[in-house]
């Protein structure tokens, strides 16, 4: 963010700052990112857990009750548990690597909410600025004319001199 603290405020102020942050992530990605983030996304689904509970089940009926006596995976299924230790030991690297790009993609989300709050910031100051240069030429403007009217009130018959003086 210091890279960020660095800009000038011309620069701030006349950079447009509206951009999809998701799009620009997501441009930069390599095929393999891409791939971890949709198969991390199937992991984490209703899909994905009724598809592993099925697959679950049918292993252990086909290998208990179908099977009987010429089962490949008898019980206590220790082929399953190497294939689920296996499923756990890919699964959870591919996760990790998402969940980091998801980090970056929230950093580079929070640097650009950073820079559009602080442009919002520079011109909202610039706008009170202008408008305290706006009141005070009203107030100005308004002495000006109670001064006259105070003038005209005194000597109404002196109006024109006065409305050229002030």
């Amino acid at each position: 963010m210091e890279n960020i603290e660095n800009k000038t405020i011309e620069e701030l102020a006349e950079a447009r700052h509206s951009k999809n942050t998701f799009k620009v992530h997501e441009g930069g990605l390599s095929f393999g990112e891409r791939l971890a983030d949709k198969l991390a996304d199937f992991a984490g689904s209703w899909t994905f857990i009724i598809i592993f509970i099925s697959v679950l089940l049918s292993w252990i009926v086909l290998n208990t009750i179908l099977l009987f006596g010429h089962a490949f995976d008898q019980y206590p299924f220790i082929l399953l548990n190497l294939v689920l230790s296996c499923i756990a030991a890919m699964q959870a690297p591919v996760i990790m690597m998402s969940q980091n790009r998801q980090e970056n993609r929230d950093r580079l989300r929070a640097e650009h909410d950073y820079e559009v709050n602080l442009k919002s910031e520079i011109l909202i100051e610039e706008v009170l600025k202008r408008l305290d240069v706006i009141e005070k030429r009203q107030e100005d403007i308004l002495l000006m004319l109670q001064r006259k009217s105070e003038i005209t009130q005194k000597n109404p018959e002196n109006v024109y001199e006065i409305n050229h003086q002030i």
